[in-house]
């Protein structure tokens, strides 16, 4: 299976009213986040079918894939990274690739469905200082990158570098940022509340409606009051 072989089965799975929709729904209009992003209006499980069957494809072809203004192409390269990463020996190359090209993964599905399958999980035993970088970079993709990379680390609990990556972003003025930070504390308050209110009563009044809100979803009613009252 190629490359050329890929994009004919991609091509053949496109669904112009649902690329419509999926259009308006990440944002690809003139000055919105995903602007220029182009959809073949294919539905994920669709995707990761054809990611099982072209796996094997080298990581030159990722890279092509991850060139392409086809949203589609991006999140094909991005699963089958995802893939290769689990079952490779040389984890290392497939990291760098994905650090080359973090501006490619570049709406919030793509940063979700791979960064911490990747980047964290590679990051779990090693110097995290890259997410640091990524977190004070003005890309807005790199900066969801380092705050939902994480996630592997909550997985683990591990909660250090999720609350100070929170507290660089808190200021963050993107409502994408606001929901990725509120949802990686939910998950920190799922495995320990009580880390999770200790970072929420030294921010809470200072927070966005938006992270807070996500952040306190699991709350009880009592506790969900509490913090929404500023």
């Amino acid at each position: 299976m190629t490359l050329f072989n890929l994009k004919i089965d991609l091509n053949k799975l496109a669904d112009p009213e649902q690329a419509k929709i999926l259009s308006k729904f990440f944002k690809t209009g003139k000055g919105e986040y995903g602007e220029g992003d182009v959809f073949l209006g294919i539905k994920v499980p669709e995707l990761r079918k054809i990611t099982k069957k072209y796996f094997y494809l080298p990581l030159k072809d990722t890279q092509t894939l991850l060139n392409s203004k086809i949203h589609e192409y991006r999140l094909v390269a991005l699963f089958i990274l995802v893939d290769k990463y689990s079952k490779s020996d040389n984890k290392t190359e497939i990291v760098n690739l994905y650090l080359k090209n973090t501006k490619k993964v570049n709406n919030w599905d793509l940063v979700d469905l791979s960064a911490h399958y990747i980047l964290g999980d590679y990051l779990l035993n090693k110097n995290r200082s890259v997410l640091y970088t990524l977190a004070k970079s003005k890309n807005l993709w790199e900066k969801r990158i380092s705050i939902i990379s994480t996630y592997a680390f909550i997985k683990n609990n591990q909660f250090d570098d999720t609350l100070k990556i929170s507290e660089i972003l808190l200021n963050d003025n993107h409502d994408l940022i606001h929901k990725a930070v509120g949802w990686m504390l939910r998950e920190v308050g799922k495995k320990n509340q009580a880390v999770e209110e200790k970072f929420l009563k030294k921010h809470y009044k200072v927070m966005p409606r938006t992270m807070l809100r996500y952040a306190i979803e699991k709350f009880d009613d009592k506790k969900r009051k509490f913090y929404m009252k500023k």
